[in-house]
């Protein structure tokens, strides 16, 4: 759970992203609804039909400088991306043009925090060559009936009882 201090960090940093974007771009933008509740090892997301941003409170925490440095101006950027050009790739040129021209910022498309204390419990599986830890998500859609495959030797993932 966040304070109700960070949450107006997050959100003065959207803000300040908002006023570069519109005087780069010399035109107004919609603010978004922001939420602080995203789970698993993302950071945050942008949800552009919702025009909504979703910030994980365990990985802001823990990384509260990348977070004001890189992760909501790239989240911004996919919002403002959308509001000039539509659904395009989500980090395609035009996206990369945002955040390099306007926020002055490198392209990253992902980040590189530390996910341990955020990582659901996995599954292991294997195939012929090697073993694939796989998320809860995807263990529970093998039990529903999807089958995996290795990339490598093509043969279908199963679960590897210890």
């Amino acid at each position: 759970m966040l304070s109700e201090e960070d949450k107006k960090v997050l959100m003065q940093k959207g803000e300040d992203c908002f006023i570069d974007a519109e005087c780069f771009f010399n035109r107004p933008f919609k603010r978004p609804i922001y939420q602080f509740d995203q789970r698993g090892k993302v950071a945050a997301t942008a949800h552009l039909q919702r025009n909504m941003l979703r910030f994980n409170p365990i990985l802001y925490c823990q990384n509260k400088d990348e977070f004001i440095q890189q992760i909501v101006a790239h989240e911004v950027a996919h919002l403002i991306t959308f509001s000039l050009y539509g659904k395009v790739r989500p980090h395609g040129k035009e996206w990369q043009k945002i955040m390099q021209k306007v926020f002055t910022l490198n392209a990253k498309t992902t980040h590189s925090m530390d996910t341990k204390n955020v990582q659901g419990k996995l599954f292991l599986y294997h195939c012929l060559c090697t073993e694939h830890p796989l998320t809860i998500r995807r263990h529970n859609k093998v039990l529903k009936g999807v089958q995996y495959r290795c990339k490598k030797c093509q043969s279908e993932l199963t679960l590897k009882i210890i």
